[in-house]
């Protein structure tokens, strides 16, 4: 289990994680949220793939969502350069890979009964979302995700109806008093509020998840 709590706000840097192996010695990780089973479990990770690192087939319970940060990450369905954002529904299976290497945020076993998506943010038009300037990546009944670009200074103040997740894409920002930097991650949960100052960033943010993710305090 890792910040496992979905009741308890949770920081994580990055910078000062070790990359941990996977179950392919050309992957690694590092996990900012676990509950469960270490290789099944339900898991938010910064994933790197290296040059020529691949995955056996997989299947995907709960469904798989990533956001390509690095590189390009390949699997049967294309090739995914920066920018693409993808979500693998319930059921979905696998075997990617990597010529040039790769990184990626990933989150699994957070989406059942999702259609496929494939999208670039490139191709995205930025509009006024709740107030921020950003791109929409996916919204449902239950979740909103985001990708904002925020200008040195400005400021957004919410409550996490559902909860906030958010994580750092570039720049840096003052998250509740934290200072962030790229690849950093947070989690707020139902109920709290969320104060982001921006000091020039780009933010993957996710609002109304977490209340219906899996708990283990």
């Amino acid at each position: 289990m890792l910040n496992s709590n979905m009741s308890i706000a949770a920081v994580v840097y990055a910078g000062t994680m070790d990359w941990q192996t996977s179950p392919s010695a050309t992957v690694s990780r590092k996990r900012f949220h676990l509950v469960g089973e270490a290789e099944t479990g339900q898991v938010t990770s910064l994933v790197q793939y290296n040059p020529g690192a691949s995955f056996p087939a997989h299947a995907h319970p709960g469904g798989e969502e990533i956001l390509v940060l690095k590189g390009i990450f390949s699997d049967e369905t294309g090739d995914w350069p920066k920018g693409s954002y993808l979500l693998n529904p319930e059921g979905f299976t696998h075997a990617p890979y990597s010529k040039a290497g790769c990184r990626l945020l990933v989150k699994l076993r957070q989406y059942p009964d999702l259609q496929p998506v494939r999208l670039a943010l490139d191709s995205l038009k930025t509009a006024e979302i709740d107030g921020v300037n950003a791109k929409m990546l996916h919204s449902n009944v239950i979740e909103k995700t985001i990708v904002a670009q925020l200008d040195e200074g400005q400021v957004i103040t919410r409550k996490c109806e559902g909860g906030c997740e958010g994580f750092v894409l570039a720049g840096n920002v003052k998250v509740n008093g934290a200072d962030l930097g790229q690849y950093d991650w947070f989690r707020f949960p139902d109920g709290d509020s969320v104060r982001i100052i921006s000091q020039g960033c780009s933010l993957y943010l996710k609002f109304g998840a977490v209340i219906q993710l899996s708990s283990h305090p």
